[in-house]
């Protein structure tokens, strides 16, 4: 704006690198009229200046940018330590704060957000979530900005790919080993990420059906398709493969054809009930045994690792090893330290998931229409994903497959249900050992004879 006096308070305030300064001195040279005047430090720079004014004027521009250089290298300096010890060294993400005193921070999880942080990964986890969906659903239950506004779908997509929240620290485009409490599973980090690098990921649907991407044409295989009309939901094919179907269905109707299914699943008989506990628990025992074991071995590699790293570093204090040895030597037992560790959690975390996924299979088996009718959209729609293999409608009746487990389980409760089994589950069996009073010194036998036979 041909202004031609700049005001300064002293030089560092106006460049601290020479770039700037080359900038400043070109300006001045061209114009007789311009100045640079430093107020606290009662010097003026112009076109005309003396030699030892410039002389004063460069040394100062070095100083400044030799201040500006050594404060970048502090800085570097102590991140490069807070990541070593395996904390970030900005402030850290939503559902995390930052506690403790000046050189003492760390992050710890905020009770107040993490709930809802934890269902935001595992709703799009669902793969039923685009994330414009989902920055509404998160809005709907409480997860906000600190202005009350909605997280803007940037916002979400970087939280979603953040691996701090299973215990990693990711720095300069570098992951490194994090010392704060994980807030989900890493195998929940990676299945988010596998569904955010899909190509046809979930889109935003103004309408949420109920059988949407799950029921397909007994015909032609094509999925069916849904709409409302005067508050009615109804299904049909397309008939993209000159299919014969004709047949509209009402939602609630299909829906009631469920119940028989899931009611197949039912073990009716109290006895072979109390068994299959038991048989789950007594399994889940060998399972423990096993984990116990693995996790046992992993430590004694993990306890290896960690003494050739204190050896590869006592070899660099001594100057045994060159640089590059040590970098290349050092990163390789870190990823391996790392790959045990995640190893150990896994293996811990499998103890009691193993037990509880076979309970919750058996208890859902038992209550699978009660569960159902009581259960919401996103819920229920859960639970298809879980039961049924294949959907189809056929002229309006619904043909099922169960998956893998479920089908398992209804053979076997076809046969535990059978008349005979149920019989011979209810009957108590007859025991023809010699019973002994509980009294104390009555060692007599209650039956004194056995019967020939």
């Amino acid at each position: 704006n041909n202004f031609p006096i700049i005001l300064c308070e002293k030089i560092d305030r106006l460049t601290r690198n020479l770039k700037d300064a080359v900038s400043i001195n070109e300006w001045i040279n061209e114009d007789v009229e311009r100045q640079v005047h430093f107020v606290k430090e009662n010097c003026m720079l112009t076109k005309d200046s003396k030699s030892n004014e410039k002389f004063i004027w460069n040394i100062k521009v070095s100083v400044s940018q030799y201040y500006i250089d050594n404060l970048s290298e502090e800085v570097k300096k102590g991140q490069k330590e807070k990541i070593a010890q395996g904390w970030l060294p900005t402030k850290p993400p939503l559902g995390y704060k930052t506690v403790g005193e000046k050189g003492h921070k760390i992050h710890i999880l905020d009770q107040e957000k993490t709930p809802l942080v934890k269902r935001l990964f595992e709703l799009y986890a669902t793969g039923d979530y685009s994330l414009k969906k989902l920055v509404q659903k998160m809005y709907e239950e409480g997860l906000r900005t600190k202005g009350g506004n909605k997280l803007v779908k940037s916002r979400l997509a970087n939280l979603l790919c953040d691996p701090f929240y299973y215990g990693k620290v990711r720095w300069n485009a570098e992951i490194h080993q994090g010392s704060q409490e994980p807030l989900i599973s890493q195998e929940l980090f990676e299945r988010v990420q596998d569904i955010l690098r899909r190509k046809l990921t979930p889109r935003y649907s103004k309408h949420s059906y109920l059988f949407k991407g799950f029921l397909r044409c007994a015909e032609c295989s094509g999925l069916i398709t849904w709409e409302t009309q005067k508050g009615i939901t109804y299904g049909h094919c397309n008939h993209y493969r000159n299919c014969s179907q004709s047949t509209w269905v009402k939602e609630p109707e299909t829906e009631s054809q469920l119940i028989n299914p899931l009611s197949k699943l039912q073990i009716k008989s109290a006895r072979l009930v109390e068994w299959i506990r038991k048989a789950l628990k007594e399994n889940h025992q060998d399972e423990i045994g096993y984990h116990n074991t693995a996790i046992t071995t992993l430590q004694a590699q993990l306890e290896r690792t960690q003494k050739r790293l204190d050896g590869l570093y006592e070899d660099k204090l001594d100057e045994k090893v060159d640089k590059i040895f040590y970098e290349r030597k050092f990163k390789e037992y870190t990823e391996e330290k790392e790959r045990i560790l995640e190893s150990i959690q896994k293996h811990s975390t499998v103890n009691t998931q193993y037990f509880e996924l076979g309970m919750n299979i058996y208890e859902l088996s038992q209550r699978a229409p009660e569960i159902y009718q009581k259960a919401t959209l996103e819920e229920k729609r859960r639970l298809l994903g879980l039961v049924f293999q294949n959907l189809t409608l056929d002229e309006g009746r619904l043909n099922f497959t169960y998956t893998k487990p479920f089908e398992v389980l209804a053979g076997a409760v076809e046969t535990t249900n059978s008349s005979k089994v149920a019989v011979l589950a209810e009957t108590k069996p007859k025991i023809f050992e010699r019973q002994f009073s509980e009294q104390k010194g009555a060692l007599s036998p209650n039956l004194n004879t056995l019967l020939r036979g």
